[in-house]
């Protein structure tokens, strides 16, 4: 099967961020959502700060046949919880969601213990997470643990593909920090970072899920390393 003709078709992918503004022209139909808040849950899960829409966008370009599910957590800032993010995992894998985009992430190593569980109970079901490896040189939790697909940012990788590295650990995954463009807005003006790593890959571990019904992480890395673009000569 082409790798670089897969859709995410039958793929169901969450986006743990700001929500989604569905009106937004790089946005598909969202097949559902749900805001996290402080104290429960509601049905509201519209985008006020650009940023999971963005993300979404970043997602749908690579794997337009998936299924998205916006998993609000920020609401008026980029700030959250732990709580907030450990109930939208929860969330995720209690609605039969294949893949979870964590364009997020915590550099407290107290929160280990929070998401451990959380990746076992992922790695069970076939629910696959991807988060940032690192951020400004620092591990980021939980894309550093193992049974995570964590992603690093390379500014240079083009946006329509992703590097594979071999380091001693193990190989490591590199994607742009660049959303999709806007017409008339330099790159570097727009929305960028390591967020945007994860959700460019975050598309295409959609399409490796798509070819992948077991899901394991491991099955699904492996996949994705299969299919990296070549190193440079």
């Amino acid at each position: 099967m082409d790798f670089a003709r897969l859709t995410g078709r039958g793929v169901r992918v969450a986006i743990i961020d700001s929500g989604v503004n569905p009106a937004h022209p790089h946005i598909g139909a969202m097949a559902g959502g749900v805001h996290i808040t402080p104290r429960g849950e509601s049905s509201l899960f519209l985008d006020y700060l650009g940023h999971g829409t963005a993300v979404t966008a970043a997602i749908h370009e690579k794997a337009p046949e998936a299924a998205l599910y916006a998993v609000k957590v920020f609401d008026r800032s980029l700030r959250t919880s732990i709580d907030r993010i450990a109930r939208a995992i929860e969330w995720s894998l209690d609605h039969g969601i294949h893949v979870v985009n964590l364009s997020l992430g915590a550099l407290n190593p107290d929160h280990r213990s929070r998401f451990e569980p959380l990746i076992e109970r992922a790695a069970q079901a076939g629910v696959i997470l991807v988060a940032a490896r690192e951020v400004q040189g620092q591990l980021s939790l939980p894309g550093c643990l193992p049974g995570v697909i964590g992603v690093d940012l390379d500014w240079d990788c083009p946006r329509d593909t992703y590097r594979c590295e071999s380091t001693v650990a193990g190989p490591r995954l590199f994607a742009s920090g660049y959303p999709r463009p806007i017409p008339g807005v330099p790159p570097r003006r727009n929305l960028h970072g390591p967020s945007f790593a994860v959700a460019n890959l975050t598309g295409f571990a959609a399409r490796a899920r798509q070819i992948c019904p077991a899901g394991s992480p491991q099955a699904v890395q492996a996949i994705l390393t299969a299919n990296a673009r070549p190193p440079a000569a």
